[in-house]
């Protein structure tokens, strides 16, 4: 049984914070740089996804696993080598010489992130007293909600005043000294490592059938989702060995991965939660960036300062809502946020290709909002009655699913994009006929006007129908966060402080 953590809490959340933030950061600041990585190398627009990709495929490979790995190695010693990984391969990415290189250092980048960002948690959870986990989350929240919202913004000042190098190179200061002082704050006085046998072919098909998994939420949409032999022949690996991983894994006696977990109730309604959590971070985000660059052909740089006005308010609130959450039923501040996030959805949905600059930051700002009051509240109510023991293992999977989530998200909203694009297209070029009056009075206003008629008829079409897909996407989006109340109901009542249990210290 893992013991508690002891140390200077200031300084253990100080180190602990920078890391998690840098690595949530790295997560997203790489998208404003893909076109200038592409132009470097020379690499086909069709190549250069494998960026995001690789480091994807292992952070999500190694989050799962991070609870046995705490459990065999101690928090201390873990997570001073995962950051030394992560920093590392930061090194050698901004020293990437092609594409090929980049990729295999991204891969290695992606196994130090994947262990960064649930240790992270389970420190600050392990470290802080029940009482105090709302407090705990709210400083974890800081950097698992603020980064992926800071990271296009840091990314597009950073290209725009040096180069896209930088975007890696900024992570070594940071990663050396984290990786230097976590193991001098951090005490582990009674560990004892698990020493029982490794389970092999847990990791062997949590490995492959991850992997797979990933790469089919990545590329399924550039490669064509049943155009792509690979993409359909990787989706069915992916079924098979995670559907073998789970049956594997409920009847051996030290799993990698202990999915039993799951028996309590509000772990169970809380991963579900935090699953349309991540769709609502990456997925909207995702799908308003979209829209801004497409529709409203705004900067990279506009777009990052969009994101950035929007998520101030969280950097705010996050510790007002750390105090409340250990106060008030986590219930009613998850129903609140659900319903704010949702909104947000809403209004997205109904914003104009003549949009403002404030019209386009107020739902992200109603999202950001909401989403405050969806992470602490289900991070407390999901993790802190959990013994001690437990809390490695479950957190590994906790954020597992807010990034099954986003990338699920993600790939979804690309293709409801796509797909609308072409329906709606199709539908309003139907409306379009030389005998229709109001058709022959715009082309006479055209023609008068000096322009080509049938360019700018077909360029209104297109513009149009890009704006329906994407009113497609966000009430997608908005009907699925909703679902988020039916977990809401599924939470038990929280007890009060009698019920804290004597290990959760």
């Amino acid at each position: 049984m893992q013991s508690p953590i002891q140390g200077s809490k200031a300084a253990i959340t100080i180190v602990v914070m920078a890391a998690a933030l840098m690595a949530m950061i790295d997560i997203s600041i790489v998208n404003v740089a893909l076109s200038d990585i592409r132009a470097s190398f020379g690499t086909p627009i069709d190549q250069i996804g494998w960026v995001s990709t690789g480091y994807m495929m292992a952070n999500i490979v190694v989050i799962p696993m991070t609870g046995w790995l705490q459990r065999r190695f101690g928090f201390r010693r873990y997570f001073s080598v995962s950051v030394l990984i992560f920093t590392i391969a930061s090194a050698l990415c901004g020293l990437a010489w092609s594409l090929p290189s980049l990729v295999v250092f991204r891969i290695l980048q992606g196994m130090g992130g994947g262990a960064i960002i649930p240790t992270s948690q389970g420190i600050l959870f392990a470290r802080y007293p029940r009482a105090q986990h709302g407090m705990a989350a709210a400083l974890f929240g800081l950097g698992a909600i603020t980064g992926p919202l800071l990271g296009p913004t840091i990314g597009g000042y950073m290209i725009d005043s040096a180069s896209w190098h930088w975007i890696f190179l900024v992570n070594v200061p940071i990663g050396l000294t984290v990786a230097f002082v976590i193991p001098r704050v951090l005490k582990e006085p009674g560990f004892v490592p698990d020493k029982a046998k490794i389970d092999a072919v847990g990791i062997g098909l949590l490995a492959v059938g991850m992997a797979s998994l990933q790469y089919v939420l990545e590329e399924g949409n550039r490669e064509g989702w049943t155009e792509s032999t690979l993409v359909m022949v990787l989706g069915a690996v992916a079924a098979i060995a995670l559907i073998t991983f789970i049956v594997h894994e409920l009847e051996h006696p030290n799993p990698v991965v202990d999915l039993r977990v799951f028996k309590s109730r509000s772990y169970s309604a809380g991963t579900g939660l935090n699953f349309l959590l991540g769709l609502a971070v990456f997925g909207a985000s995702y799908l308003f960036s979209l829209y801004c660059g497409a529709v409203m052909h705004y900067a990279a740089l506009d777009i990052g300062r969009i994101f950035l006005l929007a998520g101030l308010s969280q950097i705010f609130l996050m510790p007002l809502i750390g105090k409340l959450a250990n106060r008030v039923d986590a219930r009613y501040m998850l129903v609140f946020g659900v319903t704010m996030t949702t909104l947000s959805q809403w209004y997205a949905g109904h914003l104009t290709a003549e949009a403002g600059f404030y019209d386009l930051v107020f739902p992200n700002l109603i999202r950001s909002l909401g989403l405050v009051f969806i992470f602490i509240p289900v991070s407390v109510a999901a993790l802190s009655d959990l013994p001690l023991n437990q809390r490695g293992n479950a957190t590994g999977l906790f954020n597992l699913t807010r990034e099954l989530g986003g990338s699920l998200g993600t790939a979804w909203m690309g293709k409801v994009v796509a797909d609308g694009i072409a329906t709606h297209s199709a539908r309003l070029s139907e409306h379009i006929s030389l005998y229709d009056p109001t058709t022959q009075e715009q082309w006479r206003s055209l023609v008068q006007r000096g322009m080509d008629p049938a360019a700018n008829l077909m360029g209104r079409v297109t513009r149009q129908s890009m704006v329906l897909s994407f009113e497609d996407g966000f009430g997608i989006t908005m009907l699925a966060i909703a679902l988020g109340i039916v977990m809401v109901m599924l939470l038990k009542r929280p007890q009060g402080a009698q019920a804290i249990p004597a290990d959760a210290h």
